[in-house]
This record gives structure tokens, C-alpha cells and sequence, in this order.
């Protein structure tokens, strides 16, 4: 037992007052005896027993009456058993990602963790809270009352790593207390390690009763014919208990196609044909789990004409004409002695079709026209030297050729993964008629490729820069040396390198990607875009680019949905957002992961341990009420024994 005020315990000193008024009251008397009250003997012995029984009760009662009223005013305690933590400063991690929409006992996750601190927060504790996005240091439950209860979901999912970050750049020596309220979805073992061993941490965990759900993943074109764009829409489904949902898509708030599908596996795709024109919408399905993912915004653009020009002798360059078509494509060719530089800016792609020899003019020109976004094709030719390609292609990225070897080698194998021949085959092919080469290049590149050699090595590969692609050839393609150009494959390869990244398909970005968007406008030195909607505007990170704009989003825009570009006040593109689709998986949550936390469903009981835990055992009250029980009992004695 300890003592507040130890000091106090000196006045028990004062216990010797009543010992001495006793002792003087005890004194003793010369006795006389009178022969007529010899019957009065017998009766002043028991009289005189009972007065010392009294006294010496009434001096017992004072003495403790006494004491108890000094121990109460030294305060005694005994140390609380989390003692050494009483001093920690406290920090609450809010998880309001869109996992937190699912619906528990008492309703939405997020919401009732909200009310659970409204009405559990002692409201004298200061703590900081932190949410997926924002940080409030050094607050309490009645001054961040009204942010709580209009605390949005985020489109970020959950992170520790740099909220915990945060937390331990405050300027503190202070151990902690971590309070992470989160379903923990999408919580790894990664993120863990980053909690301080010093700190004590604790798990708040409110657990979804609805674990099924289903998300849109991705809208994207199949196929484009004369009149109708084929598109097709990816659906997941997580958990057994779902048969069918209703899936619509509307084009500008208009119905243009609806239907219910029956989910008999987890992954399904959906076919829909929808006029060739611009589309500015979204696909919308209806269950009853999380909101967020059950609408996929997108747009597509209104058909522009893709200009490409092809470098290098016109016979070499037919088959190109064949695949550039009129009506997608502004298609040229130009030998090299006669090529004007300055057209090549007005270019979308540029094919170098076998040229012995790349100037260096032509090699500055055309570095600059990829890092503004243009996308370059490189067929080397058998006569251009190895230290020309590795000088001209070291720009981009690291591929180096090496020496030309007169062996025929067939090209085996498709990268359907790569980006260049996304959406391109509907199954994978095995019985496909591969083309070959008689001679190549023997290359060393770090980058996958897309056709690939039966040795294992890259026929095609693709440098992808943060704004454009170049495409490397290893071999010619020209028909005396492969037969490449009779392939099916041919086709698909050339019209996606032509296309690749010039927003003549689907619009549709992912809020959090960091990968630029480029389009095209023309805009004054001190000129900037704007993007908007009718409920969110804001200018996101851009860059110039003679007639295009590179513009990076991050974080922007804060909900998902439909926007236009503007230039000014002049519309320039449309463009979709949408939130990360990767916390619509409930049934992430690894049983074991926080085994060696302490977790617990309620924030009540959290907080109610803490105080507790923390709280000294206080003695003084159990000492005032044995003072009023000694204090009642000498009022008894004295009233009562005669």
C-alpha cells in the first residue's frame, strides 16, 4: 500500500491524546466506607466493571476513529497493474475504407465504430485521430465531435505503414497507446512490423455479418464493327449465397441495356453491344452488400483518326498500308532522304521500317517525340550497325543487341499478359500457325516480351516509357528473311501498337494510379486544365507537350464518377473515375495475423480496460466510512451502555 500524502501520517502521532485523557480519567481515589451503605457494596463493584468496559470501548472507538481519519487524508492506494503505462499519449487509427461498408449487428461498420467513440471517449482523455487520409493531433471527443460524425469513405484503402509513419515523427519520447479500429481487410504482416514494440497496441475488429458480395471489375471494348461497339464487362463474385444480379448501362443517365445475369462461377464476363459514338456513362448492378464497387464509370471518346507515318522504303511498307486503313487511320509513308522533321510532331506513332542508318538528328527528334507521348516502332534492319541500335534505343530503356546470327529460329509463343495483346484473344490459342525468321538479332532485355522465340527469347518487346511505348523488332520482318508478315498475327500486333495509349477506347481511370493520361489540346504557355463534374472541380499535375497535355491525377479526384477536361471554358475530353476495387473481397481477413495483438470486437471494452488496468486501487473512501462506523459506534456506547 502506498500513500499520496505520506507526509499526513505524522499527525497519528496525535493518537496519544486519548490514551493520556483515558489514563487521567483513571487516576485513582482514596475509598471510605460508611456502616449504612454496606448493601451499596455489591452494587459499586459491578458499577465500577461496566465504567472501566465502557471506557475502554470508547477509547478503542477514538483511537481507530482517529486513525481512519488520518489515513483517509494520506490517501492511501495500491498501484494499478498497468501502472507503468498511466502516462502513455493515445492515438486512434480509423479505418474508413469501403470495406467498412459492410453491414454488422448494429449497421454499417464505420458508423457504429463512429457512435461507439462519441459515447465511450472519456471526454477529458486528449488523443490524435487518423484516418485513411486526414490526422487530427492533439484533440478530444467533444472538439472533433462534428468531423466524426461526417467522416466520409475513403478511396484508400487502408495502410499502417504510413500512418505509423506519422505517428512516430511526432516529436515525443512518450510511449504510446495505438487504438486501429479496422475490419482488416487487406491488413498483412508487413504492415504490422511497422508498430512499435515499445508502444502497446490495440485491435478493434467489428465483424461484417454479410461476407458475399459483387463488383464490377472492368469495362472494356471487345470488339468494333461498322455501326456498334461489343464490349465486355467483368463481374466477381465473392461468397457461394449469390444466384443473379441486375446489371444496367446508361449512357448519360439514359437506359440503353439491361439484364439479369446468373453467376454460376466467380469470375464472369458479360457481352454488350452499344452504338459506335461517344459514350459518356456507367455499368450499374444491384446487391446487398458494399455500395462502392457496384458502378463502374467510363467514356468513350468520339472516334478520331490515328496519324501514323511509317520511315523507310515504300515497297518494305505495303503491308503496313494494308493494316493502317482509312477509315481509323491517317496512314503515310516517306522514305528517309525525303522526310520533313516537322511532320513528325503531328504524328500519334512512327514506324522505323528497316533503315541501315538512323541520323543523329533523326535519333534527337525522335527521343523527344516519345517523352511527349508519342509511340515509336523499331524494325532494325540486317545492314544497321549494333552500336547505332544500342545508342538509339538506350534512351528508352535497357535492351541492347548484340550480333546478327543467320539462324532460323520460330517464333512459339504469345505473351497473352501483356498489355500489347490485352482484349485481343477471347481464349488462348495452342494450335496456332507461328510465323519464323531466317536471321535475327540476339538481344539482352530486362523487359518481357510479346512474341517470343521458341528458345525463350524476344521476337517483340515493349520499352514502356511513363508517357508512350516503343516496340523492338529483334528481327526484319520484310518477306525475304520471315514470313511474319503472313501471319494472323500480323493484324493484331500492328493495330495495337498503333493504338496503344490514344484514348480511342475506353476512359475509365483508377483513383490512386499514378499513370498519366495524355490528350490532346493545344494549350497557352501559362494555360492549364481543368477537370470537373457538377459536384467536384480541381487542376490536376500537368505538362505541356506541344499539342498534347501529360496529367497526373494521384489521389484526385475524391469520388468516382463521370468528369469532362476543359481548356478554359472550352470542353476538351471526357474522362471516368473510378475507386480501387481491391478491398471488395470481405473474406481477406487471416484468423492468425493478429494472434499476438490484443483484439476485441467493442471499443467500450478497450477503453474500459485501459481505465481499469490504469487506474490506482484508492483506499481514502473505505477509511472515511470506517471513520463514520467508529464515529457511530462511540455515539452507541455512550448512549446506550450504562
Amino acid at each position: 500500500m502506498q500513500f499520496k500524502h505520506p507526509e499526513i501520517l505524522y499527525f497519528l502521532f496525535l493518537l496519544i491524546v486519548p490514551i493520556l485523557v483515558h489514563l487521567f480519567q483513571f487516576r485513582r481515589f482514596k475509598k471510605e466506607y460508611f456502616t449504612n451503605v454496606r448493601f451499596l457494596k455489591s452494587i459499586s463493584i459491578q458499577t465500577r466493571k461496566s465504567s472501566q468496559l465502557k471506557k475502554w470501548l470508547l477509547l478503542a472507538c477514538r483511537l481507530l476513529l482517529l486513525a481512519a481519519i488520518i489515513l483517509a487524508f494520506a490517501q492511501p492506494y495500491f498501484d494499478a497493474k498497468d501502472h507503468k503505462n498511466r502516462s502513455n499519449e493515445m492515438y486512434i487509427i480509423l479505418d474508413n475504407s469501403f470495406s467498412m461498408q459492410a453491414k454488422g449487428k448494429k449497421g454499417e461498420l464505420l458508423k457504429r465504430a463512429v457512435q461507439e467513440l462519441l459515447e465511450e471517449a472519456p471526454e477529458n482523455k486528449n488523443f490524435s485521430l487518423l484516418t485513411n487520409t486526414e490526422s487530427y493531433w492533439n484533440t478530444d471527443i467533444k472538439s472533433i465531435r462534428s468531423t466524426l460524425q461526417n467522416i466520409k469513405y475513403s478511396a484508400i484503402p487502408l495502410d499502417l505503414n504510413p500512418i505509423l509513419a506519422k505517428i512516430n515523427a511526432r516529436p515525443d519520447n512518450v510511449k504510446k497507446d495505438i487504438i486501429i479500429i479496422t475490419d482488416a481487410v487487406g491488413l498483412n504482416q508487413k504492415q504490422l512490423k511497422s508498430i512499435p514494440e515499445t508502444d502497446v497496441s490495440y485491435f478493434i475488429i467489428p465483424k461484417s455479418e454479410q461476407k458475399n458480395n459483387v463488383s464490377i471489375d472492368r469495362v472494356f471494348i471487345d470488339e468494333t464493327t461498322n455501326d456498334f461497339y461489343d464490349i465486355n464487362v467483368n463481374l466477381s463474385r465473392f461468397g457461394e449465397d449469390i444466384k443473379s444480379v441486375p446489371i444496367a448501362i446508361y449512357n448519360q443517365n439514359k437506359l440503353i441495356a439491361k439484364t439479369v445475369t446468373h453467376l454460376d462461377s466467380p469470375k464472369k464476363i458479360l457481352h454488350f453491344s452499344i452504338p459506335k459514338q461517344a459514350f459518356h456513362g456507367y455499368v450499374s448492378i444491384i446487391d446487398n452488400s458494399l455500395a462502392y464497387d457496384n458502378t463502374f464509370y467510363f467514356s468513350i471518346s468520339k472516334v478520331k483518326k490515328i496519324n501514323i507515318i511509317s520511315i523507310g522504303e515504300a515497297q518494305k511498307s505495303n503491308f503496313l498500308q494494308r493494316i493502317y486503313t482509312n477509315d481509323e487511320f491517317n496512314y503515310s509513308n516517306s522514305e528517309l532522304a525525303t522526310l520533313d522533321y516537322n511532320n513528325l510532331e503531328k504524328q500519334n506513332a512512327v514506324v522505323l521500317n528497316e533503315l541501315d542508318e538512323i541520323p543523329q538528328a533523326l535519333q534527337i527528334t525522335l527521343k523527344d517525340f516519345v517523352q511527349k507521348g508519342g509511340n515509336l516502332i523499331v524494325i532494325p534492319s540486317a545492314k544497321c550497325s549494333v552500336g547505332t541500335l544500342n545508342s538509339f534505343l538506350g534512351n528508352f530503356g535497357n535492351i541492347q543487341f548484340k550480333s546478327y546470327e543467320t539462324v532460323e529460329k520460330l517464333i512459339s509463343k504469345i505473351n497473352f499478359n501483356h498489355p500489347l495483346f490485352s482484349g485481343v484473344f477471347e481464349n488462348r490459342i495452342s494450335n496456332f500457325q507461328y510465323p519464323s525468321t531466317k536471321a535475327s538479332f540476339s538481344i539482352s532485355n530486362s523487359n518481357s516480351g510479346a512474341l517470343i522465340y521458341d528458345d525463350q527469347t524476344a521476337f517483340l518487346s515493349a520499352l514502356f516509357t511513363p508517357v508512350s511505348v516503343v516496340y523492338v523488332f529483334s528481327a526484319p520482318i520484310n518477306t525475304e528473311n520471315s514470313n511474319f508478315q503472313q501471319s494472323p498475327l500480323i493484324v493484331p500486333a500492328f493495330y495495337k501498337m498503333g493504338q496503344f495509349n490514344q484514348n480511342n477506347g475506353i476512359n475509365a481511370l483508377t483513383i490512386g494510379n499514378t499513370n498519366p493520361f495524355i490528350v490532346n489540346a493545344f494549350v497557352a504557355k501559362d494555360g492549364i486544365l481543368e477537370v470537373k463534374n457538377s459536384t467536384e472541380q480541381f487542376i490536376p499535375i500537368q505538362q505541356i507537350m506541344n499539342s498534347k497535355v501529360k496529367m497526373t491525377f494521384n489521389d484526385l479526384p475524391q469520388e468516382a464518377g463521370n468528369f469532362e477536361i476543359y481548356n478554359q471554358k472550352q470542353w476538351i475530353e471526357n474522362i471516368s473515375f473510378n475507386y480501387n476495387r481491391s478491398e471488395s473481397n470481405l473474406n481477406q481477413l487471416d484468423n492468425n495475423l493478429l494472434s499476438d495483438y490484443q483484439t476485441s470486437e467493442s471499443i467500450e471494452s478497450v477503453f474500459s480496460s485501459i481505465q481499469s488496468d490504469r487506474m490506482d486501487n484508492q483506499l481514502w473512501k473505505w477509511f472515511v466510512i470506517f471513520a463514520l462506523l467508529f464515529l457511530v459506534c462511540e455515539i452507541a456506547i455512550i448512549k446506550f451502555l450504562k
